[in-house]
This record gives structure tokens, C-alpha cells and sequence, in this order.
């Protein structure tokens, strides 16, 4: 279980082959690693990833072939990612409940200035579009985020200075493919109304 507030952006440096799926060895830039262990949770970009190994400050983990069908940007070496140990329950939850599986691939359509911050505007998938609110909480790259407007198939989210600087969110440009997860709270109430309706 994850909050979606980043930790660190670290790098994706070596991507290898396996029968099914990748591994990756990322540099993990400033996340602090003195307690973490392999086997240990990390989301990456928004996805839950176990470490595999952990040896001279660089983290690798496997990536299924499910998992590389479901997302984008793991299996890209040089890419940046955003990185975010699992949550201990005593922590403070400071922006939502994240599971770290994506739920779909959103796609960057308009990117606006404003001021310091930048609008976001993200086609998603139309199947997930009744799972996102306004003022709701939406995960975009593991990042956890606000909702503040929805028309037919997109929603816009509003990226602060310090959003951007903390994460790789400052990279995205128009047409750019993003992880998606939605507020598991509304998939939950969707799937106990539908059993309740039966």
C-alpha cells in the first residue's frame, strides 16, 4: 500500500531479458534505502514492484509480462522514474490510498501553464471514467493528484511547483502514455452496490 507522494526519482539503468517479463536495475537517486530489504515493495511509476536485489546502492526487480502489457515506461532504459517505499500503518497518509496496480493508460493531451503550476489535461480509457470524480483523487505515475475538472473522457489535474520538482511529472509532454490507478475507494463502492443490487 502506497500514498502516491513521491519519495525520490531514480533511473532506470539496465534493462535485461527474461523468459517472461524484464528485469530492471534502477538507481534509486535520493530515496533512502537504509530500510529497505529485498522482498520489500517499492512503486515505480505508479506500479508495485518487489525487490529482487539490492547491491551497491542500485535496486532490481521484475517485471512480468502482464505487467509490462498493463503499463508503460518500465522497460525503457535511461528513463526516470518515480519511486515510493511501501506505507507502515503510523504513517501519516497525505494523499490517497494507492494500491500500485494501474488500471489503465491515460494519454496527455493539452498541457497548460499557469502561472508557476501547469494544467494537465489525460484522456483515459472510457472504462474508467466512472471511477473518477471531481475533487477526487486520481494516481497519474504513482503520483497522487486532485481531479479538478472532467469533460466526456478526460479530466485535468493541477501540477504545483512542487509537484513538478519532486517528481517526473515536469517530463511529460502532449501525447505522452501515463499510468493510471483510480481512487479504490470508488471501485470498491461500485462493486458492493452492484452485489447489492443482485
Amino acid at each position: 500500500m502506497f500514498t502516491g507522494i513521491i519519495e525520490a526519482v531514480g533511473e532506470i539503468k539496465k534493462v535485461i531479458s527474461l523468459e517472461n517479463g524484464i528485469r530492471i536495475e534502477i538507481s534509486p537517486g535520493r530515496l533512502d534505502l537504509s530500510d529497505v530489504h529485498v522482498g520489500d515493495s517499492i512503486a515505480t511509476n505508479g506500479v508495485c514492484l518487489n525487490i529482487i536485489t539490492l547491491v551497491g546502492g542500485m535496486i532490481s526487480m521484475d517485471v512480468s509480462r502482464e505487467t509490462l502489457n498493463c503499463t508503460r515506461g518500465l522497460e525503457i532504459q535511461g528513463q526516470r522514474v518515480n519511486l515510493e517505499k511501501s506505507m507502515r500503518l503510523s504513517d501519516r497518509i497525505n494523499g490517497h490510498l494507492v494500491n500500485g496496480h494501474v488500471d489503465g493508460i491515460g494519454k496527455v493531451v493539452k498541457i497548460e501553464l499557469k502561472g508557476e503550476s501547469r494544467l494537465l489535461v489525460i484522456k483515459a480509457p472510457v472504462s474508467l471514467m466512472k471511477y473518477i470524480a471531481k475533487k477526487g483523487s486520481i494516481t497519474v505515475n504513482g503520483v497522487s493528484l486532485t481531479v479538478n475538472l472532467i469533460v466526456k473522457d478526460e479530466f485535468r489535474v493541477n501540477l504545483i511547483p512542487h509537484t513538478l520538482a519532486m517528481t517526473t511529472l515536469q517530463d511529460l509532454k502532449t501525447d505522452t502514455k501515463v499510468n493510471l490507478e483510480v481512487d479504490m475507494l470508488a471501485r470498491y463502492l461500485e462493486q458492493l452496490l452492484s452485489t447489492a443490487s443482485k
